[in-house]
């Protein structure tokens, strides 16, 4: 059989347009589904969790739920969104790519959340029951994350390390995003997209630094998105009548310096 050149050129610069077409979709989809949480309507959650799933069902969990799904259905070999392809083409060109920020940058949402309480900006909850709820956030994802890279066994792309899938970083990014659109929501959208728009870069990072497949990221965005809420849905509001507040003085003297701070509730 005798395969026409130009055809077989033809060919190659479709598939890799194809891919590239690929990756760009997945871009859009992160930020698709970012603006939809973000642009969810915001509800005062009631103090017992029945009421919460009669008055909002299934609604909160379809994002995250697509995006777990996405994720495992990309891990196959025969996945319309084939990863091998995706990093082909990110070493193809972005093999040079190489940024840190992303290590940082998945606690961002999480700073800024805390960072509002210092201006007239009120989030939803108070100081202590959002702290308690981002820690069993961040518990709840950390029991689903690291179980499953020691089941999956799942190789990096750059070491071969068995602790691929689902991306950590990402799942973390996700959750701080959500997290910080759960409390400030009601104050402004664009809170929430910055949020998730950081989020988005560390998933993508993760992909351009070659330290996991577009199906890690999938994975763990929507394990990020879930934990959060999930714990929504849980939380028992006992201190809600109760208003926390938080005093700090800085002090200086002739034996150094420090920061007193005192919670009230």
């Amino acid at each position: 059989m005798v395969v026409n050149s130009s055809s077989l050129h033809e060919y190659l610069i479709l598939k890799i347009l194809s891919v590239r077409n690929i990756f760009y979709s997945l871009v859009l989809v992160f930020i698709s589904a970012s603006v939809i949480q973000a642009s969810c309507q915001v509800v005062e959650y009631p103090y017992d969790t029945v009421s919460l799933f009669k008055n909002k069902g299934i609604k909160p969990f379809i994002v995250p739920s697509l995006l777990i799904v996405s994720g495992v259905y990309a891990s196959t070999d025969d996945a319309k969104i084939n990863k091998y392809e995706i990093a082909e083409e990110r070493n193809e060109h972005y093999v040079n790519f190489h940024v840190t920020a992303d290590d940082y940058l998945q606690f961002a949402p999480i700073a800024a959340a805390y960072g509002l309480e210092f201006t007239n900006l009120k989030s939803k909850d108070n100081l202590l029951n959002k702290t308690l709820k981002l820690a069993k956030s961040e518990l709840m994802m950390m029991a689903i994350v690291y179980p499953l890279k020691i089941i999956t066994h799942g190789a990096r792309p750059d070491s071969g390390a068995p602790t691929t899938f689902p991306s950590g970083h990402t799942a973390q990014a996700f959750l701080a995003a959500t997290f910080l659109d759960e409390q400030y929501r009601h104050l402004s959208k664009w809170i929430s997209i910055g949020g998730y728009a950081v989020a988005t870069s560390v998933g993508i990072s993760r992909i351009l630094n070659n330290r996991h497949w577009i199906s890690d990221v999938l994975a763990g965005a929507g394990i990020g998105i879930l934990s959060v809420k999930m714990v929504s849905v849980t939380h028992q509001y006992r201190w809600k009548r109760r208003d926390v507040k938080m005093v700090c003085v800085p002090w200086k003297d002739l034996h150094g310096m420090g920061l007193y701070s005192a919670i009230s509730f």
